[in-house]
């Protein structure tokens, strides 16, 4: 992972500089090596979804057409690479996916999608999200704020003990930037993932989608997967209340009036569902329009394509109720 892109590389092992196999503005996946030394690699593009390639000699040649089909029949949204300053000047860097047939001038409601991890970055892959919530009338916009992989250590560690700080405003710089390039419209905004802590600190957005996401931090300790890094960052939860306490989005969810719609696997051990309840609970309880919706049987990322169909149908319709849809088809 590096700066949007994902490449597979060699390691000399005489210390000299890595080779990119496989690089540019592209995500490598799975691979493979033949005895003539030809590599086999999953590829995705912007625009392509991830097909088998073959690096021979130098020349690198696409293989499969798996999705050739349903590409001729749709519209896919343009995507376009971006930098901007945050709040402190630190530079981020990001993703914004345009509606097919995305007219300059015109404002669009506009969808923050902020990526889980959160040690992993967006890159240059096929977005099928992004490409779903483009072709539905918003702007997609992706950025890899400070806790992404990708730009060093020094940038990954950035939220040590501050999580929700300059994430934050790392990803509210992204929909400023937005704003300004003229592609969002910023009374029509929705937000998915880092959710929590957004909406506990900005009534900006219209609506937000949460799914497998943490509220009240010590709740987790012995009920994920989690302990050694529980620990490691934030020490044990008897000896250091205070701080589980201070970053928990739950403890400040008095705050929070977006419309929420809260999603889950039943049987998710990196984020327990009961996260999930928690914050529907609290939220009910504060007359905030929210939504739970459990999934059986699910771990923490679907893969039942049903119920993958059902979410991202929710999804768009928890958005088109609560945020006004675009100016133009």
């Amino acid at each position: 992972e590096d700066s949007g892109e994902q490449y597979l590389a060699r390691v000399p092992v005489d210390g000299s500089p890595l080779d990119h196999a496989i690089g540019g503005p592209r995500w490598v996946g799975e691979f493979d090596v033949g005895k003539a030394g030809q590599i086999a690699a999953l590829v995705s593009e912007p625009n392509l979804p991830q097909e088998v390639f073959l690096l021979d000699k130098g020349r690198l040649e696409r293989l499969t057409r798996t999705n050739d089909a349903v590409l001729g029949e749709i519209r896919l949204g343009e995507v376009e690479n971006v930098r901007f300053p945050s709040k402190d000047g630190a530079e981020i860097e990001g993703f914004i996916v345009k509606p097919p047939g995305f007219v300059a001038g015109t404002r669009y409601p506009t969808f923050l999608r902020i990526h889980g991890g959160p040690m992993m970055q967006y890159d240059f892959g096929f977005h099928l999200e992004a490409q779903l919530f483009a072709g539905a009338g918003y702007v997609v916009v992706m950025a890899n704020p400070r806790g992404s992989a990708g730009y060093g250590q020094g940038f990954c560690t950035a939220i040590w003990q501050h999580w929700g700080e300059r994430d934050f405003e790392d990803v509210m710089a992204a929909v400023d930037d937005a704003i300004a390039r003229g592609y969002a419209d910023p009374a029509r905004l929705a937000v998915g993932m880092l959710t929590n802590h957004v909406i506990t600190k900005t009534d900006r957005f219209k609506a937000a989608y949460t799914g497998a996401s943490t509220a009240m931090y010590i709740v987790n300790y012995g009920h994920d997967e989690y302990q050694l890094w529980w620990e490691y960052e934030l020490g044990l939860p008897w000896e250091n209340p205070e701080l589980y306490q201070k970053l928990s989005p739950y403890f400040q969810v008095d705050k929070v009036v977006t419309p929420t719609l809260i999603v889950g696997g039943e049987q998710d051990w990196n984020v327990p569902i009961v996260n999930s309840e928690q914050l529907y609970q609290a939220l009910r309880r504060l007359g905030v329009p929210t939504e739970l919706v459990v999934y059986p049987g699910e771990f923490h990322e679907f893969t039942t394509p049903s119920y993958l169909e059902d979410l991202y149908t929710r999804m768009l319709a928890w958005f088109a109720t609560h945020v006004p849809g675009p100016e133009a088809p």
